[in-house]
């Protein structure tokens, strides 16, 4: 059964200063999205790799490698979910099949690795829903109390709580349903949506090195990270 990346890149980034969106910004040689583009190149589980972008945007060219198996979608939306919906529309139009699986992966989780992918699909390409990375939630959770200084008001119960990753692979058909049904501003990941339709996703074991980038110090942390890996793979060269 062929499987899909869909890549959503089309948002703003605004949480994170700079001169262009996050997914564009340059982390140990490469933008950021060009990492992320190749672990899903790198793993070969994956048949087509699919970056949605906003329209007439100018830089993804520019900064995604050329590979016969990569395409570029320029069928960003407002939201997530609508990059996400007008994404699956235009991978059914170029012949993808609605019994497709698909894998959604954040443009900023730029560290995912091409083993951590093909886990993903080893657990989840006979589950009858499918699933998603995660990692149950390792600290202490406080709840706000608002203010004009921020204070932690309660302690909440962390048992059974797990932080979403992503890739999140699901049936085409599933998801395109899911979002469609849903309001693009309740829904902040895949799994989300599918779970409005009474569904219950796998949770597969991801890793703190799957992180998204999102503040200054994420950048950081990516470039040490990405480097050394890279270090690593020369050395064993």
């Amino acid at each position: 059964m062929p499987i899909h990346a869909l890549i959503p890149s089309a948002g703003s980034g605004t949480r994170l200063p700079g001169d262009r969106p996050k997914q564009y910004r340059r982390v140990a040689g490469a933008a950021v999205v060009a990492h992320t583009v190749r672990a899903f190149l790198d793993c070969g589980r994956v048949d087509t790799v699919t970056v949605v972008v906003a329209p007439g945007d100018a830089r993804a060219r520019g900064a995604l490698p050329a590979h016969a198996r990569l395409r570029i979608a320029e069928q960003g939306g407002a939201t997530r979910a609508q990059t996400v919906t007008q994404g699956l529309r235009w991978l059914l139009g170029q012949g993808a099949d609605a019994n497709d699986w698909v894998l959604v992966h954040d443009a900023a989780r730029c560290c995912i690795t091409p083993a951590a992918i093909d886990g993903l699909i080893h657990a989840c390409e006979n589950d009858a829903v499918g699933g998603l990375l995660a990692l149950p939630l390792p600290d202490t959770l406080k709840q706000e109390r608002r203010g004009d200084v921020a204070r932690a008001a309660a302690t909440l119960p962390r048992a059974g709580l797990w932080l979403a990753q992503t890739p999140q692979m699901f049936r085409l058909d599933t998801l395109l349903a899911a979002l469609e049904q849903a309001d693009p501003a309740d829904i902040t990941d895949e799994a989300s949506a599918i779970e409005r339709m009474g569904l219950q996703p796998r949770l597969v074991m991801g890793s703190g090195a799957n992180f998204k980038i999102t503040y200054p110090d994420d950048l950081r942390l990516a470039e040490a990270l990405l480097a050394s890996r890279a270090a690593g793979a020369r050395s064993a060269a």
